[in-house]
């Protein structure tokens, strides 16, 4: 089951963001805290927006023990705008499913509903990066008739360089 994510599920959303940036092999680069996620999410002007794929935990305890159902994938996004099309957009941020949950449609399923919220919104564009290495995520992406721009390269600035473009002061 595809559902929004509630405040409860914070420390799970942030159990899967670890688990996804140690997949990645850049665990030691995060530093956000599960009050910082409570807040970009349920705070009084969300920054980002989450849905969470489920799954009953059967009683076996879970994640969170009991049998309330269990988050065991992700996806968190944020609303977009195009000024080439003059709508809104939707950007998947970060999709994760549990390694153990992986091949049963909870990726699919994720994917789908953040489609549903972009067309429902008005929204013609859902997107996203992954990292070229991920061969098999790459492959899952294009399976649902994803392309990649080719012609496109995401750009980041952080730190010092961040500081440094923010204290740029024309003259």
């Amino acid at each position: 089951m595809i559902r929004t994510a509630t405040p409860a599920d914070v420390p799970d959303i942030h159990r899967m963001i670890l688990a996804l940036a140690e997949y990645q092999g850049y665990r030691d680069e995060v530093v956000a805290t599960e009050e910082q996620l409570r807040a970009a999410l349920f705070g009084p002007a969300p920054a980002a927006h989450a849905l969470v794929a489920v799954e009953d935990s059967g009683g076996s305890g879970g994640a969170s023990g009991g049998s309330r159902p269990v988050p065991v994938g992700f996806a968190l996004w944020f609303p977009t705008y195009s000024t080439w099309r003059g709508v809104p957009g939707v950007y998947l941020e970060d999709l994760y499913v549990d390694p153990a949950r992986r091949g049963g449609g909870h990726g699919k399923a994720l994917l789908a509903a953040l489609a549903r919220i972009c067309r429902d919104r008005g929204g013609q564009r859902l997107e996203w990066s992954a990292l070229n290495r991920l061969t098999e995520t790459v492959a899952f992406y294009r399976s649902l008739g994803a392309r990649p721009l080719e012609d496109s390269r995401v750009f980041r600035l952080t730190g010092g360089e961040l500081e440094k473009l923010a204290a740029y002061e024309r003259t």
